[in-house]
């Protein structure tokens, strides 16, 4: 019984937005046929006025209630304000049967198109999810056993040879835990944005108006704690602007690319961030000098599904996969490509349009 209400609920939904577009739909079919009577000696528009506009609102909407309701709404509205006799239910004037018919087809035939397009996407969301899943999944379970084997290793060996090691030594094995223990305490940190975002690009954030050259300073501060001997160039645009985001994910986007860059890129001796502005949108990007990436790795870059050399080397899946998924779910894009003169870059936009400034829920 529970599963025959929900299924039921499922096909007969009732939310604003449906009432919104079902009202908006007729009154505006109403409208337009008390415009054509004025101009126009025959009602034979009229069905026809109504007929689309229940396909618009069976499209519009979810399930088959708006549809339908649509539809008996129209086969009365033509039946009683726009056919003869006006003003006056008529149920056995010539054609009335015909329309009745029609309209409500309509409704139940793009009504059930809608909801098994909707179906469709929905799995096909799902199946997505579930890859991603997989995908970080598969990438933590390395991620994980590799710094945590490095901290126990190196602190083993100071506890077990105490008496053995030289200071130096000592202070070189502990630096090596302290590393490790950096590099996991960031891994975590990411975890917890893809809880913190939810499933997919539609999950949780919370923007505000930020300058970017405030988010960026702020997270190349953060990188230069951990790499202090390596030189970003910054480049943003000359006149201040609002963007709307959420500052602290995206210092972590902007963190996890430039640590991927030193621990992917090679010989990398510089990074370079910069900030664009384009039409409707803000791009930044990170490049760098170093060995570029593999072009068989560049269609998988983001998902979380790069093969591994062997089992000392750190993946490059958990924190490109975040990037892509607090991009998304600011509404932007993520994309890498190699440089012509060498190194890559990796550029993702944020929009900057009035429908990016509602918090995403």
């Amino acid at each position: 019984m529970r599963d025959f209400r929900k299924k039921v609920k499922r096909q007969f939904p009732l939310y604003g937005q449906g009432w919104l577009v079902y009202v908006l739909a007729m009154a505006a079919a109403s409208v337009l046929c008390l415009l054509l009577q004025r101009v126009s000696t025959s009602d034979v528009h009229v069905p026809l006025v109504f007929v689309l506009a229940v396909l618009i609102v069976s499209l519009l909407t979810r399930g088959y209630f708006y549809g339908l309701l649509a539809a008996l709404t129209s086969v009365f509205a033509v039946n009683y304000a726009f056919t003869e006799p006006y003003y006056k239910m008529d149920f056995l004037s010539y054609g009335y049967p015909l329309t009745f018919m029609t309209m409500t087809a309509v409704g139940c035939a793009v009504s059930g198109l809608t909801s098994l397009m909707q179906e469709r996407q929905r799995l096909r969301t799902e199946s997505e999810r579930e890859k991603v899943r997989a995908n970080l999944l598969r990438a933590v379970s390395h991620d994980l056993r590799t710094p945590l084997t490095g901290i126990s290793g190196s602190l083993t060996a100071v506890l077990e040879n105490r008496g053995e090691l030289n200071e130096e030594q000592t202070r070189t094995l502990l630096a090596d835990a302290r590393e490790e223990a950096d590099w996991l305490c960031r891994m975590v940190e990411n975890l917890l944005s893809v809880t913190r975002i939810g499933d997919g690009p539609s999950g949780k954030i919370h923007k505000q108006e930020e300058l970017p050259e405030e988010v960026i300073g702020a997270a190349v501060l953060a990188f230069r704690k951990h790499n202090p001997g390596l030189p970003v160039q910054v480049s943003v645009p000359e006149e201040p602007i609002f963007v709307p985001m959420d500052p602290v994910l995206i210092q972590q986007v902007l963190g996890n690319l430039m640590e991927n860059a030193v621990a992917h890129g090679g010989q990398v001796s510089a990074i370079e961030l910069r900030a664009e502005m384009e039409p409707g949108q803000l791009r930044i990007t990170v490049a760098d000098d170093g060995c570029g990436i593999d072009r068989a790795l560049l269609e998988h870059l983001f998902d979380g599904s790069r093969p591994l050399h062997d089992d000392t080397e750190r993946g490059m899946g958990i924190g490109l996969t975040v990037c892509r998924t607090i991009v998304e779910a600011h509404g932007g894009r993520i994309s890498a490509r190699n440089r012509p003169e060498g190194g890559a870059e990796i550029s993702f936009t944020l929009p900057t349009g009035e429908t990016a400034n509602d918090d995403q829920g």
